[in-house]
């Protein structure tokens, strides 16, 4: 029988399905379900920093800034090579007019991965 986590009821199993789930709202355009289901799979499982690193994409589909930021900015404390996390909290700081913290974290995207889009977002010419 597979162990229950506190009085909720919910299993491992049942965290795994949340953040499937939570990957198929995102897809669907649907961040704020993802959050709902993230948010408990977080609960449960705080260290999980996929589950992080997809909660901060829902509240930056979600345009809730300041979330996504910190989301990023934990993920980024335990796996500072993640060159889609600095991409993504760069876009974040983007959108938040803040260039300068931008522009440090597409270039750090960059020199990790030189994909085509994190290079043109790095504009190592200017």
């Amino acid at each position: 029988m597979p162990e229950n986590s506190g009085t909720t009821g919910r299993t491992p199993e049942t965290h795994v399905i949340d953040f499937r789930a939570a990957e198929q709202l995102l897809a669907a355009r649907d961040p704020r379900g993802a959050v709902k289901l993230l948010d408990r799979v977080i609960d449960a499982h705080p260290e999980n920093t996929a589950a992080r690193l997809l909660r901060a994409r829902a509240f930056f589909a979600a345009a809730q800034l300041r979330p996504a930021e910190l989301e990023f900015t934990i993920v980024l404390e335990r796996e500072p090579d993640n060159a889609f996390a600095h991409f993504a909290l760069a876009r974040t700081y983007e959108r938040q007019g803040r260039a300068d913290q931008a522009k440090r974290h597409f270039r750090l995207a960059a020199a990790l991965d030189p994909q085509p889009q994190y290079l043109k977002a790095a504009r190592f010419d200017g």
